[in-house]
């Protein structure tokens, strides 16, 4: 009974959480007249999940996703895999050259907007419809490869790669994604096409480096933080690529094929916790008069840094806490499900059910970067005709402009508690489908699920609380 109460303790905080009006992120601007009311959603929100977990337990009395049958559809040609890799280059080639140069203006340079939304928010996107795409479009993927090809075809013999060690798992991935995310939310010079190029240089000529000792997949799949990152959300999609060969499976049924090795549950975490910052920095509690990130500057400040570095401690610092506080709230979720005996530690059981965690990361992607993809996505039509901001239009779309009534504050709105509720409602299918694998029984695997739902309503009502920050 006190367990129970616990749960419908923390589901009661979590509607309450959301309560507060909504705003949309990334500057989104607009007054915002819904036909229901904001708090509303939040209750909907926990209805739906509390409803889903009820249907969950009646309805699905065995694994559904654990182990399904992909049917072949086609297989592409070497040589398309081949132009692929090609144009993977080339692309990397031509945003490399614009942010070196190019204006350093970062509205008219190209780099930036690909960095920051094609690349960091519309792969994502585009991975969802069509599976790992990226894969086959990796710049330093494919020039390692090419590489590897010229030397077999020139007789030459290479030494055989290290084995991966095991022990180092996907923290490089985890670490990639929480630098990655540092540079975005807390580096001053974020925009600034000259450095924003000499980053992505680096990490390209580090992934070679990383090939050359452990070889192309293994480094691939393990340590290649963007790989990993957009496999990780390949594996929602109904469609999945192998070997140059496209399959088809039912959606979500790839999360379970998740290998979680060391890293894995810190990588989720930190791709839940950086999206989360993300919206916490936008809102007057962390950047208002008498917030957090000017007090915690001040300060800073007081010890003697300069304003400029006072405020990238600060905001360090709030990135840090935001993923320490995610994996909090997972690690309270797998602690429950100790109440039903399995015989699992606390690390088994958390890697066992982390892929329930990769909806949630796509959802709080879609939630806060949705606005941005949409009106921001469009500046590639000028773009990509004036690269360089220089005045060139190669493509007759320099003179090309930003509709941005092509969806109104509205209508973005309910996409992202649309994306936020269904996000986690996957979530919680897919912790459901493994608890049946873990604890057999049906009535243990739904006992065993109560914390997680708890989780599950947590989540979802600290992404529509942190959308409604920015208006605070």
């Amino acid at each position: 009974m006190k367990r129970r109460l616990a749960v419908a303790g923390t589901l009661a905080l979590g509607a309450a959480l959301a309560l507060p009006a909504s705003a949309l992120a990334h500057g989104l601007v607009g007054k915002q007249d819904l036909p229901i009311p904001r708090w509303l959603f939040a209750w909907a929100a926990t209805v739906v999940l509390v409803v889903s977990f009820v249907a969950l337990a009646a309805l699905w009395p065995r694994p559904r996703l654990e182990h399904v049958k992909e049917r072949r559809v086609w297989t592409a040609p070497v040589a398309l895999e081949v132009l692929c890799g090609a144009l993977g280059i080339a692309a990397f080639a031509v945003t490399i050259w614009a942010g070196f140069s190019g204006t350093q203006t970062a509205t008219a340079n190209l780099i930036p907007t690909v960095v920051y939304v094609v690349f960091w928010v519309g792969i994502p996107f585009t991975t969802l419809l069509l599976g790992n795409v990226f894969g086959a479009f990796n710049p330093w993927r494919a020039l390692a490869r090419g590489v590897a090809w010229l030397a077999s075809r020139g007789g030459s013999e290479t030494p055989a790669p290290l084995p991966y060690p095991k022990w180092l798992g996907r923290w490089p991935a985890a670490l990639t994604i929480l630098l990655f995310a540092w540079v975005e939310l807390v580096y001053v010079n974020r925009d600034d096409p000259t450095q924003l190029a000499i980053m992505a240089l680096l990490y390209a000529g580090i992934q070679l480096v990383g090939m050359t000792l452990y070889g192309i997949e293994p480094w691939t799949r393990n340590a290649d933080g963007f790989s990993v990152y957009f496999r990780l959300f390949s594996m929602l999609s109904p469609l999945h690529w192998r070997d140059r060969t496209l399959y088809t499976r039912p959606p979500l049924s790839g999360a379970p094929t998740l290998d979680a090795g060391p890293g894995t549950v810190p990588l989720l975490c930190v791709m839940i916790g950086t999206v989360s910052f993300d919206g916490l920095s936008q809102g007057s509690l962390w950047t208002g008069t008498g917030g957090i990130a000017p007090d915690l500057q001040q300060r800073f400040i007081n010890l003697g840094f300069s304003g400029e570095v006072a405020l990238e401690i600060a905001f360090t610092i709030g990135l840090l806490f935001m993923v320490g506080l995610v994996s909090g709230v997972y690690r309270l979720g797998v602690l429950g499900m100790h109440s039903v005996r399995a015989g699992y530690s606390t690390t088994s059981l958390s890697r066992r059910f982390v892929h329930s965690l990769i909806p949630i990361a796509l959802a709080y992607v879609i939630a806060h970067y949705f606005s941005l993809f949409v009106y921001q996505g469009q500046a590639m039509a000028f773009l990509v005709s004036d690269p360089l901001g220089d005045g060139s239009d190669f493509f007759g779309t320099a003179t090309a402009t930003i509709n941005y009534n092509v969806i109104g504050a509205n209508g973005v709105w309910y996409v992202q508690v649309f994306a936020l509720v269904l996000g986690h409602a996957c979530g919680l299918t897919l912790a459901h489908d493994r608890a049946l694998v873990v604890y057999q029984r049906v009535r243990d695997a739904t006992r065993s699920q109560y914390w997680m739902l708890a989780v599950m309503v947590a989540f979802t009502s600290l992404g529509l609380w942190l959308l409604s920050a920015a208006a605070q």
